[in-house]
């Protein structure tokens, strides 16, 4: 693990108190240098959340299952295998919001409470309004994806034999599609929807932060979204059950890839309870 990484303060360490200094705010949270394998470090910090937590992660990953196949199932339903295709390589698009609630969880774990899912869904009732700010962005990006994903399917042969050069020319413009949505989808929530989660931010604050410490520490972000995409490719393989799994560990890990990327200090703790 980079040192900068281990320097990353602890979840209910920091000082409150910083409302009267709204103004002098940055606009960006300053970030922290990574190592190019961080990652690794960030993903037994997360599982090390969930074996602290595996009531709440199980429960959790479970209700994301039942979503992704209500999902899966509507996707094949109005538009077949193609809707379906694309439905499911812009999962990234919605697993990070699916993953919101579970930020809560690794918040608790790091300021020695005790996991629950009553208090993790209380968390969330104050960032919901940025959440949904969030989720409607992310919703029109996942849109335009899938309008993009059944238009590249126009490249692939319906009639007559396929050659090699037809199903590389598919897999090519379609993988250069996906690639733009996806580098644009990744760099937004890297590190946003954690500070959401913990910090009284606005939501251009978060986006912009996550964007320049994806900017600053390209190699370890590189290997960091290759992780997630693997994974996650693990649980479809498994007929979408690895996600039960999966999902809150990664979410988790997200949460440790925050506090190591961004220095989020000058800004105060979002406070559980109501508004």
């Amino acid at each position: 693990m980079n040192p900068t990484t281990a320097a990353a303060p602890p979840g209910g360490a920091e000082s409150e108190g910083h409302s009267d200094r709204k103004a002098e705010l940055p606009f960006v949270a300053p970030h922290r240098e990574l190592g190019t394998f961080d990652a690794f470090g960030w993903l037994a910090l997360g599982w090390r959340d969930f074996r602290t937590a595996p009531r709440v992660s199980l429960v959790y990953g479970f209700g994301v299952f039942l979503v992704t196949v209500l999902i899966a199932w509507l996707a094949y339903q109005l538009g077949g295998y193609v809707l379906l295709l694309s439905a499911l390589s812009g999962f990234v698009f919605i697993a990070p919001l699916l993953a919101f609630a579970l930020y809560s969880v690794s918040r608790q774990i790091c300021e020695g409470r005790e996991p629950s899912l009553r208090r993790t869904f209380r968390a969330m009732r104050r960032p919901l309004g940025n959440a949904v700010v969030f989720a409607l962005i992310l919703l029109v990006v996942f849109m335009v994806w899938a309008r993009a994903g059944m238009m590249v399917y126009v490249f692939f042969p319906v009639e007559g034999a396929w050659t090699l050069g037809d199903v590389a020319t598919f897999l090519g413009v379609g993988s250069a599609v996906g690639c733009i949505f996806a580098t644009f989808t990744f760099a937004t929530v890297a590190t946003s929807l954690p500070m959401l989660a913990n910090r009284e931010v606005d939501v251009v604050t978060a986006v912009v932060s996550s964007i320049n410490v994806v900017l600053r520490n390209k190699p370890a972000m590189f290997v960091w979204a290759v992780t997630i995409v693997l994974l996650t490719l693990v649980g479809f393989l498994t007929a979408f059950l690895g996600l039960i799994v999966i999902i809150p560990w990664l979410a988790y890990a997200t949460w440790h890839s925050y506090r190591a990327a961004l220095d989020v200090s000058a800004w105060p703790i979002l406070q559980e309870g109501h508004r």
